[in-house]
Protein backbone atom coordinates (compact mmCIF):
# COMPACT_ATOMS: atom_id res chain seq x y z
CA UNK A 1 0.00 0.00 0.00
CA UNK A 2 3.26 2.12 0.05
CA UNK A 3 2.73 2.68 -3.32
CA UNK A 4 -0.74 4.27 -3.27
CA UNK A 5 -0.80 7.69 -2.40
CA UNK A 6 2.51 8.30 -5.04
CA UNK A 7 0.35 6.56 -7.75
CA UNK A 8 -3.22 8.50 -6.44
CA UNK A 9 -1.30 11.73 -6.80
CA UNK A 10 -0.02 10.73 -10.27
CA UNK A 11 -3.06 10.08 -11.79
CA UNK A 12 -4.41 13.79 -10.49
CA UNK A 13 -1.60 14.83 -12.01
CA UNK A 14 -2.43 13.72 -14.99
CA UNK A 15 -5.88 14.09 -15.49
CA UNK A 16 -5.20 17.87 -14.74
CA UNK A 17 -2.77 18.01 -17.74
CA UNK A 18 -5.67 16.33 -19.64
CA UNK A 19 -7.96 18.85 -18.87
CA UNK A 20 -5.31 21.09 -19.83
CA UNK A 21 -4.39 19.81 -23.07
CA UNK A 22 -7.77 19.09 -23.68
CA UNK A 23 -8.94 22.98 -23.31
CA UNK A 24 -6.33 23.83 -25.56
CA UNK A 25 -6.89 21.52 -28.68
CA UNK A 26 -10.88 22.24 -28.62
CA UNK A 27 -9.93 26.04 -27.91
CA UNK A 28 -7.54 26.30 -31.29
CA UNK A 29 -9.13 24.10 -33.64
CA UNK A 30 -12.83 24.66 -35.38
CA UNK A 31 -14.85 22.25 -34.30
CA UNK A 32 -18.52 21.34 -35.59
CA UNK A 33 -20.51 20.55 -32.61
CA UNK A 34 -20.97 16.40 -33.58
CA UNK A 35 -16.94 16.77 -34.24
CA UNK A 36 -16.45 18.43 -31.02
CA UNK A 37 -18.61 15.89 -29.13
CA UNK A 38 -16.53 12.80 -30.45
CA UNK A 39 -13.34 13.93 -29.83
CA UNK A 40 -14.20 14.77 -26.36
CA UNK A 41 -15.82 11.20 -25.91
CA UNK A 42 -12.96 9.94 -27.22
CA UNK A 43 -10.33 11.91 -25.73
CA UNK A 44 -11.96 10.95 -22.24
CA UNK A 45 -12.64 7.64 -22.67
CA UNK A 46 -8.95 6.81 -23.48
CA UNK A 47 -7.54 9.31 -20.39
CA UNK A 48 -10.00 7.15 -18.00
CA UNK A 49 -9.12 3.79 -19.49
CA UNK A 50 -5.35 4.73 -19.37
CA UNK A 51 -5.57 5.73 -15.42
CA UNK A 52 -7.93 2.63 -14.90
CA UNK A 53 -5.50 0.39 -16.59
CA UNK A 54 -2.31 1.30 -14.95
CA UNK A 55 -3.86 0.52 -11.29
CA UNK A 56 -5.10 -2.72 -12.74
CA UNK A 57 -1.70 -3.34 -13.91
CA UNK A 58 -0.31 -3.06 -10.63
CA UNK A 59 -2.80 -4.42 -8.25
CA UNK A 60 -4.63 -7.27 -10.52
CA UNK A 61 -2.70 -10.16 -11.65
CA UNK A 62 -3.22 -9.06 -15.28
CA UNK A 63 -1.59 -11.34 -18.44
CA UNK A 64 2.61 -9.67 -19.27
CA UNK A 65 1.28 -8.91 -22.67
CA UNK A 66 -1.96 -7.04 -21.68
CA UNK A 67 -0.03 -5.12 -18.71
CA UNK A 68 3.08 -4.10 -21.60
CA UNK A 69 0.18 -3.21 -23.20
CA UNK A 70 -1.17 -0.55 -20.74
CA UNK A 71 2.55 0.29 -20.05
CA UNK A 72 3.44 1.16 -23.71
CA UNK A 73 0.08 3.72 -23.86
CA UNK A 74 0.99 5.38 -20.92
CA UNK A 75 4.71 6.52 -21.40
CA UNK A 76 3.72 6.86 -24.89
CA UNK A 77 1.02 9.64 -23.67
CA UNK A 78 3.16 11.14 -21.03
CA UNK A 79 6.06 11.74 -23.73
CA UNK A 80 3.55 13.19 -26.03
CA UNK A 81 2.27 15.66 -23.57
CA UNK A 82 5.77 16.78 -21.84
CA UNK A 83 6.71 17.32 -25.61
CA UNK A 84 3.60 19.23 -26.22
CA UNK A 85 3.71 21.09 -23.00
CA UNK A 86 5.99 23.94 -23.09
CA UNK A 87 4.10 25.46 -26.16
CA UNK A 88 1.28 25.44 -24.38
CA UNK A 89 3.03 27.22 -21.40
CA UNK A 90 4.61 29.80 -24.39
CA UNK A 91 0.68 30.24 -25.75
CA UNK A 92 -0.59 31.06 -22.37
CA UNK A 93 2.55 33.18 -20.93
CA UNK A 94 1.94 35.44 -24.44
CA UNK A 95 -1.67 35.54 -23.84
CA UNK A 96 -1.58 36.45 -20.31
CA UNK A 97 0.88 39.32 -21.44
CA UNK A 98 -0.84 40.31 -24.64
CA UNK A 99 -4.33 40.96 -21.42
CA UNK A 100 -2.01 43.23 -19.28
CA UNK A 101 -0.67 45.46 -22.36
CA UNK A 102 -4.36 45.65 -23.34
CA UNK A 103 -5.37 46.72 -19.77
CA UNK A 104 -2.43 49.39 -19.57
CA UNK A 105 -2.25 50.40 -23.54
CA UNK A 106 -5.50 50.08 -25.24
CA UNK A 107 -6.78 53.30 -26.17
CA UNK A 108 -9.44 54.51 -29.21
CA UNK A 109 -6.56 55.77 -31.47
CA UNK A 110 -4.54 52.19 -30.53
CA UNK A 111 -7.16 49.22 -31.05
CA UNK A 112 -5.53 45.64 -30.94
CA UNK A 113 -7.54 43.51 -32.96
CA UNK A 114 -8.35 39.16 -31.73
CA UNK A 115 -6.79 38.01 -35.17
CA UNK A 116 -3.06 38.20 -34.45
CA UNK A 117 -3.25 36.53 -30.60
CA UNK A 118 -5.68 33.71 -31.88
CA UNK A 119 -3.22 32.85 -34.80
CA UNK A 120 -0.36 32.85 -32.75
CA UNK A 121 -1.96 30.74 -30.39
CA UNK A 122 -3.30 27.99 -33.57
CA UNK A 123 0.33 28.21 -34.51
CA UNK A 124 1.89 27.28 -30.95
CA UNK A 125 -0.75 24.89 -30.28
CA UNK A 126 0.04 22.96 -33.75
CA UNK A 127 3.58 23.40 -33.20
CA UNK A 128 3.11 21.63 -29.77
CA UNK A 129 1.33 18.69 -31.36
CA UNK A 130 4.44 18.27 -34.23
CA UNK A 131 6.87 18.49 -31.16
CA UNK A 132 4.61 15.59 -29.44
CA UNK A 133 4.94 13.35 -32.91
CA UNK A 134 9.12 13.75 -31.98
CA UNK A 135 8.69 11.34 -28.75
CA UNK A 136 5.91 9.20 -30.24
CA UNK A 137 7.82 8.34 -33.47
CA UNK A 138 11.19 7.53 -31.36
CA UNK A 139 9.98 5.90 -28.22
CA UNK A 140 7.44 3.91 -30.94
CA UNK A 141 10.35 2.52 -32.84
CA UNK A 142 12.76 1.94 -29.64
CA UNK A 143 9.79 -1.03 -28.55
CA UNK A 144 9.37 -1.95 -32.41
CA UNK A 145 13.63 -2.33 -33.06
CA UNK A 146 15.27 -1.54 -29.62
CA UNK A 147 13.87 -3.80 -26.43
CA UNK A 148 15.66 -6.90 -27.91
CA UNK A 149 18.08 -5.46 -30.52
CA UNK A 150 21.18 -7.37 -28.58
CA UNK A 151 24.98 -5.62 -28.59
CA UNK A 152 27.78 -7.87 -28.17
CA UNK A 153 30.52 -5.41 -26.35
CA UNK A 154 34.18 -6.47 -25.92
CA UNK A 155 36.35 -5.44 -23.05
CA UNK A 156 40.13 -6.05 -22.92
CA UNK A 157 40.37 -6.45 -19.31
CA UNK A 158 44.15 -5.17 -17.81
CA UNK A 159 44.73 -6.97 -14.74
CA UNK A 160 48.37 -6.23 -13.90
CA UNK A 161 48.40 -9.17 -11.12
CA UNK A 162 46.23 -11.65 -13.03
CA UNK A 163 48.15 -14.88 -12.99
CA UNK A 164 49.30 -16.54 -15.54
CA UNK A 165 46.99 -19.40 -16.59
CA UNK A 166 44.35 -16.50 -16.49
CA UNK A 167 45.80 -14.51 -19.20
CA UNK A 168 43.05 -14.45 -21.93
CA UNK A 169 40.82 -16.01 -21.11
CA UNK A 170 37.03 -15.15 -21.56
CA UNK A 171 34.29 -13.49 -19.24
CA UNK A 172 30.98 -13.07 -19.74
CA UNK A 173 28.56 -10.54 -18.17
CA UNK A 174 24.65 -9.55 -18.65
CA UNK A 175 22.55 -7.97 -16.05
CA UNK A 176 19.07 -6.62 -15.39
CA UNK A 177 16.83 -9.39 -17.31
CA UNK A 178 13.49 -8.04 -15.28
CA UNK A 179 11.66 -11.06 -16.83
CA UNK A 180 8.50 -9.55 -15.77
CA UNK A 181 8.72 -7.12 -18.99
CA UNK A 182 9.36 -9.51 -21.83
CA UNK A 183 6.72 -9.99 -24.14
CA UNK A 184 8.99 -11.98 -26.67
CA UNK A 185 10.08 -15.01 -25.58
CA UNK A 186 11.32 -15.92 -29.20
CA UNK A 187 13.80 -12.59 -29.29
CA UNK A 188 15.05 -13.28 -25.51
CA UNK A 189 16.06 -16.78 -26.19
CA UNK A 190 17.95 -15.32 -29.58
CA UNK A 191 20.05 -13.06 -26.77
CA UNK A 192 21.14 -16.02 -24.96
CA UNK A 193 22.41 -17.96 -27.87
CA UNK A 194 24.43 -14.86 -28.66
CA UNK A 195 25.59 -15.15 -25.68
CA UNK A 196 26.60 -18.75 -25.79
CA UNK A 197 27.99 -18.41 -29.47
CA UNK A 198 30.50 -15.97 -27.29
CA UNK A 199 31.57 -19.32 -25.60
CA UNK A 200 32.64 -17.59 -22.10
CA UNK A 201 34.88 -19.57 -20.14
CA UNK A 202 33.01 -18.16 -17.24
CA UNK A 203 29.68 -15.92 -16.97
CA UNK A 204 28.67 -13.27 -14.60
CA UNK A 205 24.77 -11.98 -13.68
CA UNK A 206 24.24 -8.91 -11.81
CA UNK A 207 21.13 -8.83 -10.62
CA UNK A 208 17.22 -8.04 -11.06
CA UNK A 209 16.40 -11.15 -12.49
CA UNK A 210 12.34 -9.93 -11.81
CA UNK A 211 10.62 -6.73 -11.44
CA UNK A 212 8.76 -7.41 -8.06
CA UNK A 213 8.07 -11.08 -7.71
CA UNK A 214 10.43 -14.40 -8.30
CA UNK A 215 7.35 -15.89 -10.49
CA UNK A 216 7.54 -13.87 -13.36
CA UNK A 217 10.81 -15.70 -14.34
CA UNK A 218 8.77 -19.03 -14.71
CA UNK A 219 7.97 -18.83 -18.30
CA UNK A 220 11.73 -17.82 -19.20
CA UNK A 221 13.39 -20.02 -16.57
CA UNK A 222 14.26 -22.70 -19.41
CA UNK A 223 16.05 -20.45 -21.84
CA UNK A 224 18.36 -18.69 -18.81
CA UNK A 225 18.62 -21.80 -17.90
CA UNK A 226 21.05 -22.51 -20.65
CA UNK A 227 23.39 -20.16 -19.79
CA UNK A 228 26.39 -22.51 -19.26
CA UNK A 229 30.16 -21.75 -18.66
CA UNK A 230 32.63 -24.33 -18.06
CA UNK A 231 34.29 -22.55 -14.68
CA UNK A 232 30.64 -21.44 -13.84
CA UNK A 233 28.14 -19.13 -13.68
CA UNK A 234 27.63 -16.29 -11.00
CA UNK A 235 25.41 -14.26 -9.87
CA UNK A 236 24.13 -11.42 -7.68
CA UNK A 237 20.82 -10.55 -6.34
CA UNK A 238 19.25 -6.67 -7.70
CA UNK A 239 17.26 -4.64 -5.34
CA UNK A 240 13.99 -5.77 -7.59
CA UNK A 241 15.01 -9.55 -6.66
CA UNK A 242 13.89 -8.90 -3.06
CA UNK A 243 9.91 -8.60 -3.73
CA UNK A 244 10.35 -4.88 -2.03
CA UNK A 245 8.21 -2.96 -4.68
CA UNK A 246 5.67 -5.73 -4.08
CA UNK A 247 5.60 -6.56 -0.38
CA UNK A 248 7.25 -3.05 1.30
CA UNK A 249 10.23 -2.80 3.38
CA UNK A 250 9.04 -4.72 6.06
CA UNK A 251 9.44 -8.88 6.46
CA UNK A 252 6.26 -11.33 6.10
CA UNK A 253 6.19 -14.68 5.47
CA UNK A 254 5.01 -14.12 1.76
CA UNK A 255 7.78 -11.70 1.43
CA UNK A 256 10.66 -14.68 2.72
CA UNK A 257 9.02 -17.02 0.53
CA UNK A 258 9.47 -14.81 -2.50
CA UNK A 259 12.87 -14.67 -1.29
CA UNK A 260 13.70 -18.42 -0.77
CA UNK A 261 12.03 -18.64 -4.03
CA UNK A 262 14.17 -16.61 -6.12
CA UNK A 263 17.42 -18.54 -4.62
CA UNK A 264 16.54 -21.47 -5.37
CA UNK A 265 15.74 -20.24 -9.10
CA UNK A 266 18.96 -19.84 -8.89
CA UNK A 267 20.15 -23.02 -7.93
CA UNK A 268 17.57 -24.63 -10.80
CA UNK A 269 19.21 -22.23 -13.63
CA UNK A 270 22.87 -23.35 -12.33
CA UNK A 271 23.43 -20.69 -10.96
CA UNK A 272 26.25 -20.06 -8.24
CA UNK A 273 24.04 -17.15 -6.33
CA UNK A 274 26.85 -15.17 -4.27
CA UNK A 275 25.47 -13.61 -0.52
CA UNK A 276 27.77 -11.92 0.90
CA UNK A 277 30.26 -14.72 0.26
CA UNK A 278 32.88 -15.53 -2.26
CA UNK A 279 34.51 -18.53 -4.55
CA UNK A 280 38.05 -19.79 -5.73
CA UNK A 281 38.03 -19.77 -9.54
CA UNK A 282 40.91 -21.91 -10.46
CA UNK A 283 42.62 -22.76 -13.47
CA UNK A 284 46.30 -24.75 -13.87
CA UNK A 285 46.62 -24.51 -10.18
CA UNK A 286 46.18 -20.73 -9.84
CA UNK A 287 43.45 -19.16 -8.26
CA UNK A 288 41.53 -15.78 -8.47
CA UNK A 289 38.77 -14.41 -6.46
CA UNK A 290 34.83 -14.08 -7.47
CA UNK A 291 33.44 -12.02 -4.62
CA UNK A 292 29.18 -11.71 -4.65
CA UNK A 293 27.44 -9.23 -2.12
CA UNK A 294 23.52 -8.32 -2.23
CA UNK A 295 22.19 -5.25 -2.74
CA UNK A 296 24.27 -2.31 -1.67
CA UNK A 297 22.50 0.66 -2.95
CA UNK A 298 22.27 4.94 -2.16
CA UNK A 299 19.49 6.93 -0.97
CA UNK A 300 16.36 4.40 -1.31
CA UNK A 301 17.80 1.50 -3.01
CA UNK A 302 18.26 -1.21 -0.13
CA UNK A 303 21.47 -1.78 1.51
CA UNK A 304 21.84 -5.53 2.13
CA UNK A 305 25.51 -6.49 0.73
CA UNK A 306 27.80 -7.56 3.61
CA UNK A 307 31.25 -6.42 1.86
CA UNK A 308 33.38 -7.71 5.40
CA UNK A 309 31.58 -11.17 5.07
CA UNK A 310 32.28 -11.40 1.30
CA UNK A 311 36.10 -10.73 1.30
CA UNK A 312 37.02 -12.98 4.35
CA UNK A 313 39.62 -15.23 3.59
CA UNK A 314 40.50 -13.70 0.25
CA UNK A 315 43.87 -12.15 1.38
CA UNK A 316 46.22 -14.53 -0.37
CA UNK A 317 44.25 -14.01 -3.87
CA UNK A 318 46.25 -12.10 -6.72
CA UNK A 319 42.85 -10.89 -8.41
CA UNK A 320 39.40 -10.43 -7.36
CA UNK A 321 35.85 -9.35 -8.78
CA UNK A 322 33.27 -8.18 -7.21
CA UNK A 323 29.62 -8.82 -8.31
CA UNK A 324 27.61 -6.15 -6.88
CA UNK A 325 24.35 -4.56 -8.97
CA UNK A 326 24.38 -1.28 -7.79
CA UNK A 327 26.99 0.84 -9.29
CA UNK A 328 27.11 3.45 -6.47
CA UNK A 329 28.82 0.38 -4.76
CA UNK A 330 32.04 1.33 -6.41
CA UNK A 331 32.33 4.63 -5.11
CA UNK A 332 30.69 4.93 -2.10
CA UNK A 333 31.99 2.00 -0.01
CA UNK A 334 34.18 -0.39 -2.64
CA UNK A 335 36.93 2.29 -3.21
CA UNK A 336 36.77 3.95 0.17
CA UNK A 337 37.31 0.59 2.08
CA UNK A 338 38.33 -2.09 0.35
CA UNK A 339 41.43 -1.55 -2.07
CA UNK A 340 42.02 -4.85 -2.64
CA UNK A 341 39.14 -5.20 -5.38
CA UNK A 342 40.63 -5.10 -8.44
CA UNK A 343 37.46 -4.99 -10.50
CA UNK A 344 33.40 -4.36 -9.56
CA UNK A 345 30.94 -5.67 -12.33
CA UNK A 346 27.29 -3.74 -11.78
CA UNK A 347 24.47 -2.86 -14.24
CA UNK A 348 20.97 -1.69 -12.65
CA UNK A 349 21.22 1.72 -14.66
CA UNK A 350 19.75 0.21 -17.67
CA UNK A 351 21.66 3.85 -19.12
CA UNK A 352 18.00 5.06 -18.70
CA UNK A 353 16.78 2.89 -21.66
CA UNK A 354 17.49 6.27 -23.81
CA UNK A 355 20.75 7.82 -24.90
CA UNK A 356 24.02 7.59 -27.54
CA UNK A 357 26.16 5.62 -27.28
CA UNK A 358 29.27 5.45 -29.63
CA UNK A 359 32.88 4.05 -29.25
CA UNK A 360 34.14 7.38 -28.16
CA UNK A 361 31.51 9.22 -26.48
CA UNK A 362 28.02 8.39 -24.60
CA UNK A 363 25.10 10.56 -23.19
CA UNK A 364 21.90 9.72 -21.40
CA UNK A 365 20.00 11.65 -18.50
CA UNK A 366 20.94 8.89 -16.27
CA UNK A 367 24.60 10.69 -15.86
CA UNK A 368 22.97 13.41 -13.64
CA UNK A 369 21.33 10.77 -11.21
CA UNK A 370 25.14 7.81 -11.56
CA UNK A 371 28.23 8.92 -12.28
CA UNK A 372 29.35 5.77 -13.38
CA UNK A 373 26.38 4.51 -15.36
CA UNK A 374 27.29 2.49 -18.64
CA UNK A 375 31.20 0.62 -19.56
CA UNK A 376 34.59 0.82 -17.98
CA UNK A 377 35.83 3.35 -15.20
CA UNK A 378 39.12 3.40 -13.82
CA UNK A 379 40.41 4.42 -10.37
CA UNK A 380 43.95 4.69 -9.35
CA UNK A 381 44.52 0.79 -10.04
CA UNK A 382 40.65 -0.26 -9.43
CA UNK A 383 38.08 -0.99 -12.23
CA UNK A 384 34.51 -1.02 -12.23
CA UNK A 385 32.26 -1.83 -15.28
CA UNK A 386 28.54 -1.00 -15.77
CA UNK A 387 26.36 -3.41 -18.18
CA UNK A 388 23.38 -1.54 -19.23
CA UNK A 389 21.25 -4.31 -18.77
CA UNK A 390 19.57 -7.21 -20.79
CA UNK A 391 16.03 -6.36 -20.33
CA UNK A 392 13.80 -3.24 -19.65
CA UNK A 393 11.46 -1.90 -16.87
CA UNK A 394 8.48 0.69 -17.28
CA UNK A 395 9.02 2.07 -21.27
CA UNK A 396 9.16 -1.42 -23.11
CA UNK A 397 11.80 -0.89 -25.14
CA UNK A 398 15.48 0.94 -25.76
CA UNK A 399 16.40 4.72 -28.16
CA UNK A 400 19.85 4.35 -28.72
CA UNK A 401 20.88 2.61 -25.17
CA UNK A 402 20.47 -0.99 -26.58
CA UNK A 403 20.28 -4.05 -23.98
CA UNK A 404 23.74 -5.60 -24.00
CA UNK A 405 25.49 -8.79 -23.45
CA UNK A 406 29.85 -7.81 -22.66
CA UNK A 407 32.50 -9.96 -23.23
CA UNK A 408 35.46 -9.61 -21.46
CA UNK A 409 39.16 -11.01 -22.15
CA UNK A 410 41.02 -10.58 -18.84
CA UNK A 411 44.83 -9.56 -19.99
CA UNK A 412 47.82 -9.30 -17.60
CA UNK A 413 48.87 -6.53 -19.93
Amino acid sequence: MGRLPFIIAACILITAFDIYFYRAIIAVFKWKPRTKKVFAILYWSYSILLIVGVFAGIYLNLFLTLRAIILVAFFLTVACKIAMLPFLILDDLRRLSIKIFRRKRVTKDQPITEAEPISRSEFLVKAGLVAAAVPLTSLSWGIISGAYDYQVRRVNLILPNLPKAFDGITLGQVSDIHSGSFYNKTAVKGGVEMLMKEKPDFVFFTGDLVNNLTNEVRDYQDIFSKVKAPLGVYSSLGNHDYGDYYFGKESSPAKVKNLKDMIDVHKVMGYDLLMNENRRLKVDGEEIGILGIENWGMGRFPKYGKMELAVQNTDDLPVKLLLSHDPSHWRGEVLQKYPQIDAMFSGHTHGMQFGVRLKEYQWSPIQYIYKEWAGLYHEQHQQLYVNVGYGFLGYPGRVGILPEITIFTLKKS
